[in-house]
């Protein structure tokens, strides 16, 4: 098996360090992006939150991605600050709110290529040395990012457990929260569905090539965006629950061939036809906004790929806090570090 450094230098020889990155910041051009409904999302989420501020909170969460910045491979940003700043404010969000029940990671979080397995140092470097005990305190419900497959056993075997990041117990806070590529957790107690989706297949050609095993990869990925997209229809036609968050690694742009993904995210409603909040979370593209994604009006979408991993492709860098009250709304507001200390 080539090292990670080797395998690194071949993706910068063949994207070149600012090609890479501009690969991922400017795919939304390739992909028929449509133009949010900024204005009345946001007068939306104003009055959401106007109205849940008269409501008790029952949950909080944070929502978090592309944060696993590497000394060696890396975009505009020159040391893991950007990363630790972001940390910092998470751990002391968490405090401020005292009641963070769980944490969303939209994936890439071991640049460049991802860990090999759970002895992997990358955990400690990446991950638990950077986050504080406090935050790592709840489950961290996650899912793959393209950079996290590149070294990671399980991008060439059909055997699920094989996979770095895959933990099916959820008390154990060593690791992430990943009972599978693509899972549900529901919470009656907070009414809520919660929906992980790896839909990697998306970028498979700027993935599994740089893999030990380009065609198992293709094939692995393809399987795993079906089942993916058969378990989303199948909790979408199901879950009773009033809220449902979904996520993945991909922007609402990206999903331009599966409108009926979108038109679900925008318009679908509980079995019994009651109404459904759906608030969906992707990363990708570094940055922390709702001005970059296609629209889910009347329902919410987040592009929260800021984390400090990569590069500053804005200026919103930071993560997405979600609140929860006891009248079943969720409100959902951006955490943005300051710029010229971040992307220094």
């Amino acid at each position: 098996m080539s090292s990670p450094k080797t395998l690194a230098k071949a993706l910068l020889c063949s994207f070149g360090l600012q090609g890479l990155a501009v690969a991922e910041k400017n795919a939304t051009a390739n992909v028929g992006l449509v133009v949010p409904e900024k204005n009345a999302t946001a007068a939306a989420s104003n009055a959401t939150a106007k109205l849940a501020s008269e409501q008790a909170r029952i949950a909080s969460f944070m929502v978090l991605g592309d944060w696993g910045w590497d000394p060696d491979v890396h975009g505009n940003l020159n040391s893991r600050h950007c990363q630790e700043v972001i940390a910092q404010r998470m751990d002391q969000e968490m405090g401020s709110l005292g009641d963070v029940k769980f944490v969303i990671n939209v994936g890439d979080s071991f640049y460049p290529n991802g860990v090999v397995d759970k002895w992997d140092e990358q955990w400690n470097s990446k991950w638990r040395n950077v986050y504080s005990q406090q935050v790592r305190s709840v489950p961290w419900y996650s899912v793959y990012g393209n950079h996290d497959m590149i070294i990671d056993r399980g991008t060439c075997s059909s055997y699920e457990a094989a996979s770095a990041q895959i933990n099916y117990d959820k008390s154990n806070l060593d690791f992430f929260y990943m009972p599978g590529f693509s899972y549900s957790i529901e919470d009656s107690e907070l009414d809520l569905e919660i929906l992980a989706l790896d839909l990697n297949e998306l970028w498979e050609g700027n993935t599994c090539p740089w893999s030990q095993c380009e065609q198992a990869c293709r094939e692995n990925v393809k399987a795993r965006k079906a089942a993916a997209l058969e378990l989303f229809h199948e909790r979408m036609a199901k879950s009773n629950a009033s809220n449902m968050i979904v996520f993945s690694h991909y922007p609402t742009d990206y999903l331009w061939a599966h409108s009926d993904v979108l038109d679900k995210m925008s318009k679908g409603a509980r079995p019994e036809g009651h109404a459904r909040h759906v608030e969906y979370f992707a990363g990708h593209r570094h940055n922390v906004d709702q001005d970059s994604t296609t629209s889910i009006h009347p329902n919410n979408n987040w592009l929260v790929g800021g984390g400090g991993g990569w590069g500053c492709d804005g200026h919103e860098q930071g993560f997405v806090v979600g609140e929860l009250f006891s009248d079943g709304t969720v409100t959902t507001r951006p955490v943005i570090v300051d710029y010229y200390d971040c992307c220094r």
